[in-house]
Order: structure tokens, then sequence, then C-alpha cells
């Protein structure tokens, strides 16, 4: 499925930025390209990302544009499939010749894509993937969220900070699943505590009771997990069934490990997740509300509006969408961006080295702080 998104004009009653509209690519002068889960397991965060996506070709295009032309995103999607999105990324590429992608959310699903893009000397944005394998893909590709060890190492001294010493330790078996053990071990261990068990469970599974039963014969002080999708969905309603949350649950990005699920199995879950906005975004929320009538129902809306608005400041200091010539402009404009999140302070190899996180509980079914 393919979405175009650009600006036509819109009557309403947004302040500033009214303009929507959906158009063939060809209408739009510059175009490029996203990646996103608009189906499967993890739609609703890839509709939240759209509508991060959306709300930034708006606002820049009705600030004139890139180089006084209207900017386009034409969003392909993936599905939740590797497959599925390398196909998207040659169309993209080789059919509407985009000079740049944004995407995908899982790492498993990034990572190739970038790799593609890297091979080809195309610009990749790493909107939502943390697994530090994104380190490995290449030097166009540039991340505006923080890897898992930036993660690990806040929800490590979380968890120690709450008095919690031997932890079991949840996660899907694959490229982010690995990375978000191996950086929290390691990051709990330097503080004094441990990882007793550990659960790298296959996806797609119709139930994980077997394993949970094995984590909660270890008798941890928590468990800590982090999962999305149909998964999350399921891990928590049989450790809630099976009466595991009598233990506390830490979730790493609790947003994601909670999404779609009832109120009462994540009820008391206790986590972290990666805060919407730094100091320049304080209007982000409020701008996505009255575009939308509701708030982001995660923070990867804000990450996908700076993705965005990256590429847009690439391309102005470019002139032009010559892959050489935009490899250069990120180069020189990346590493100091500074977008609603906060700024990237990109490192050497272009992975973001400050992010904001927030501490954060579940309260009757609603996210809040603690």
């Amino acid at each position: 499925m393919t979405v175009h998104v650009r600006n036509a004009f819109f009557a309403s009653a947004l302040i500033g930025s009214a303009f929507l509209g959906l158009s063939l690519p060809a209408q739009a002068d510059v175009t490029v390209g996203a990646i996103l889960p608009l189906t499967g397991v993890s739609a609703s965060i890839g509709e939240d990302t759209r509508r991060g996506i959306e709300l930034a070709v708006e606002q820049i295009n009705a600030r004139g544009g890139v180089n006084g032309q209207k900017l386009a995103v034409m969003i392909e999607d993936s599905a939740g499939s590797p497959v599925t999105a390398l196909d998207a990324v040659r169309k993209l590429t080789q059919v509407n010749h985009v000079p740049l992608v944004m995407g995908e959310f899982s790492s498993s699903v990034t990572i190739p894509i970038g790799q593609y893009l890297v091979k080809n000397k195309l610009v990749h944005i790493n909107i939502n993937s943390s697994s530090t394998d994104m380190r490995k893909v290449g030097k166009y590709s540039y991340s505006v969220i923080g890897l898992a060890d930036l993660a690990t190492k806040f929800s490590a001294q979380d968890v120690y900070d709450m008095g919690y010493r031997k932890v079991a330790f949840i996660a899907p078996n694959g490229a982010y699943g690995q990375s978000m053990l191996d950086q929290f071990s390691k990051d709990f261990q330097a503080l004094g505590g441990k990882v007793v068990a550990k659960m790298l469970y296959t996806g797609g599974q119709p139930s994980y009771r077997r394993e949970l039963g094995q984590l909660a014969r270890v008798r941890p002080d928590a468990y800590v997990y982090t999962t999305y999708g149909q998964d999350a969905v399921v891990l928590n309603r049989e450790s809630y069934e099976m009466g595991l949350n009598t233990t506390p649950w830490y979730g790493m990005y609790l947003t994601m490990t909670t999404a779609n699920t009832s109120a009462q199995y994540i009820e008391g879950k206790m986590g972290m997740e990666v805060a919407s906005t730094g100091d320049e975004g304080k209007g982000f929320i409020e701008q996505f509300h009255q575009r939308y009538g509701a708030d982001p129902q995660s923070a990867y809306s804000s990450y996908a509006y700076d993705s965005v608005t990256l590429a847009a400041a690439a391309i102005n200091k470019a002139g032009s969408t010559d892959p050489a010539a935009l490899q250069a402009a990120m180069q020189s404009v990346a590493p100091h961006f500074d977008g609603v999140t906060g700024p990237l302070n990109l490192d050497a190899e272009n992975q973001r080295q400050t992010q904001p996180y927030k501490k954060v509980k579940v309260v009757n079914g609603a996210q809040v702080l603690r």
C-alpha cells in the first residue's frame, strides 16, 4: 500500500498549517520516501508515526516548502515484514527515484532497509529502531532516536534505584531483543544487580505460559521486559492470569509494551519511555492535538516529525535532491540538528548521543509520570 502525503488547501479552523491532501507524487516538486508498519501487529504505532510525518509536511509547506518547492513524503506499508519492506524500498528508489527514505519501526526491518540504501549510496533516516546493530548499517544511515545502549543505561539505573537486584529479562529473539538483553545485563551488573533469568521468545506464538512459568520459578525481584504488537498483548494477559503481576513488572518503552492490551492486565506496570519532546518542542503535543483531535498515542510521532524536518533541512542545505549533495548536506546538518525531541548530538557513526527519557507507570489504564 502506498500513501502520498503532500499539501493542498484544506479549509478548516486549524491555526497556521491548515493544509492537507492526497495526490499523485508527480504533483509534488520534491518527494522523499518512508516505510512504516501501517498494517500488522504494530499498525497503531505505524499510524501514529504517519501522523507525525503528515504534520511535519503540512507545516514545512505552509512555510514555503524546501528550496521554494512543495515537499511530499511517499509512504509504503511494510506490514512489519522485512521482505515486504525490502520490496517497498526497491520500489521507492528504483521506480519513484526518491533520494532519501525514512523508517521503519522494528530493528529487524529497519536494518535491511538501511543496508540497501547505504549500498546504493542513498540517505536513510532511522525513526524508531534502537538496536545497537544500527551502528553497523553504514555512513548514509542516521538515527533520530537513541539506541539501546542509552535506553538500557537509563532503565538499569531506574530499576536499581527502585531497590530491585535480581531481575528476569524478557524480549523478542532478534536483533532488537538480543541487543537490549546484552546492554541491560551489562549496565545492571555494573550497578551491582544481576539478570538471573532471560526469555528471548519466538514471536507470533499463541501462548508463552511455559516460558513464563520457567521464569517464575527463579523468583526474581522484578520482571524487566520489552515487547510489542500481539506478542505484548499475549505476554501481558498470560502473566496476569498466572498471577505473576504480584511481582513488579518494568517495561522498557512502556507505551510499546502495553499497547492494545486490556487495562486490567497492565495496571500498575512501571517503566520508561522516550520523551516526546525536548526543550524546543513544547508546542508539538498541542499542535498534534489541534490537528488530530487527540494526543499522540506514542512518542514516535515526534521522532517521525523530526525525521521529516531533518530531511527538509538537508535538502535546503544541498540545494537539490542529488544523492551525493544530500549526503554531504546531512553530514553538515544532522550532527547539530535540534528538533522537537531535543538536540540529536550525533556521534561519528551518525547515532544519537543525547536522548530524553521519562519514568512512567500505568494508573487506571493510562500512562502517567511517576
